[in-house]
């Protein structure tokens, strides 16, 4: 009984040959078994249109006339009815582009349309573009603060707004800060009967300050203790520009000079450059600390690097002073200028290429430029004739919006340090604050600050 049934053991059975027989089968027609439980796999795509929703457009079933017609109906669609064609890069070299059809209903490939709606019944369809609206900027500023004795001098540059959300003013021989969180004044100091203020600038961390003097010297304070550290000579003239770069101070007076200054250092300065033929009115470091751009009352507009006592670019296209600059914090070596009341010009520059990219005549003098962190636009402040302050896109140079307030020139401009807010200065002595750019996570969200006045205060 075990002998017969160890025997039967290895004999096949009918069901073990029926198997067997099938493995043979499928060996021998391999391309014609499917498997129940895997996909198929090829090594070419061959694109499947049986899905297409091409009578729906009435576009006849041909491989030229479909590819033509079903093109030319898209880019309708969704770029309008004048839209460029594009060459067939079927006649190109790119041979080995690979890709798949997607199986999407042919109503979602407009972005206009409800999926009931039948193109058939609108045959002499035209497609207009939906333009995003612009985005809305208070037309008032929030805050004014009465700032008596802020003089009406295009060369000076008396208002800056620290990374510590402090502004610093220098009104007459005094300089004050008022802390935006707070809305607290204080003194920082008093230059006495016979000087006055002529520039402020904040290093752009901490808490010091430089404040350039009437008698041609550079104080540097240290605003958390209301402390002068050191007083820089050097200049045989006032003091109207000065800029930041790390440690390194750079100041422009109206001896045509500009002093290297490194605050580490005893010296009082650590080169001298020459190229303007008249007085320094605007300084800028450019963002990487690689350039330093400098405008002047000849009209010239020059920029220099660390190491050198000459100019390395010089830009004469300006026909009046350019004290307006700003560097781009988006594209490295795009540099704004503007010029004064007989150019009202602002002109835009490539340092890196040497080449100049733009010009818009704006109308009226221009006296400050400043470059929005958060999007890519600028705002410019003007003199005679109008006073007004305008918000532009780039590289458009459209006007986003144009704001009137200041009865004399806006002379003074600063941005705070999350780069939403500007506050501007003008010789009517009162600062306005307006709110102008977005925030940096939620550019899209109308901002609505600035649609009311806070009130009015003094900044002393």
């Amino acid at each position: 009984m075990d002998k017969d049934s160890s025997h039967n053991h290895h004999l096949p059975s009918s069901s073990s040959s029926s198997s067997s027989s099938n493995r043979l089968k499928r060996l021998l027609n391999f391309d014609h078994y499917t498997s129940p439980s895997k996909s198929l796999c090829y090594d070419r795509f061959i694109p499947c249109r049986s899905t297409s929703k091409f009578p729906l457009f009435d576009i006849p079933f041909s491989e030229k006339e479909t590819s033509t017609a079903y093109n030319s109906l898209l880019r309708t669609a969704l770029f309008g009815p004048n839209a460029p064609v594009t060459p067939d890069k079927r006649t190109s070299g790119n041979i080995f582009r690979y890709k798949t059809e997607t199986r999407q209903n042919m109503h979602t490939l407009s972005p206009f349309l409800g999926h009931d709606h039948d193109l058939r019944s609108d045959p002499n369809y035209s497609y207009t573009p939906v333009v995003k609206p612009d985005r809305k900027v208070p037309k008032s500023p929030f805050k004014v603060l009465d700032a008596p004795a802020l003089q009406d001098d295009f060369y000076l540059n008396l208002v800056d707004w620290s990374s510590q959300d402090v502004l610093a003013v220098g009104l007459g021989s005094c300089v004050y800060l008022w802390n935006a969180s707070s809305s607290k004044v204080t003194t920082l100091c008093d230059l006495g009967i016979d000087d006055y203020v002529c520039s402020v600038e904040w290093a752009h961390r901490g808490s010091y300050i430089a404040v350039g003097t009437s008698k041609g010297k550079v104080k540097i304070w240290d605003a958390s203790q209301c402390k002068m550290v050191r007083t820089m000579e050097g200049h045989r003239l006032r003091v109207g520009a000065l800029a930041w770069s790390s440690s390194i101070l750079s100041s422009g007076g109206r001896d045509k000079s500009i002093f290297q200054r490194d605050i580490r250092v005893k010296d009082n300065f650590i080169s001298k450059m020459s190229g303007h033929k008249a007085e320094i009115c605007g300084l800028k470091w450019s963002y990487d600390n690689r350039e330093l751009a400098s405008g002047g009352n000849d009209n010239k507009l020059l920029v220099w690097n660390q190491h050198s006592t000459q100019p390395l670019l010089k830009y004469c296209d300006h026909t009046a002073a350019v004290k307006a600059i700003a560097w781009s914090p988006h594209a490295n070596g795009l540099l704004a200028s503007g010029g004064g009341t007989a150019d009202r010009c602002i002109r835009f520059w490539n340092t890196n290429t040497d080449s100049r990219l733009n010009c818009v005549d704006t109308g009226s003098q221009v006296c400050n430029l400043v470059w929005s962190k958060n999007v890519n636009e600028l705002v410019s402040t003007h003199g005679y004739s109008q006073n007004q302050i305008v918000v532009w896109k780039y590289p458009s140079m459209s006007k986003l919006t144009t704001l009137t307030g200041h009865t004399y020139r806006v002379l003074y401009l600063a941005i705070s340090p999350d780069g939403q807010t500007i506050v501007t200065g003008a010789g009517d002595e009162t600062l306005r604050f307006w709110n102008v750019f977005p925030c940096q996570k939620s550019q899209s969200a109308d901002s609505e600050i600035g649609a009311f006045s806070l009130g009015r205060t003094t900044i002393r």
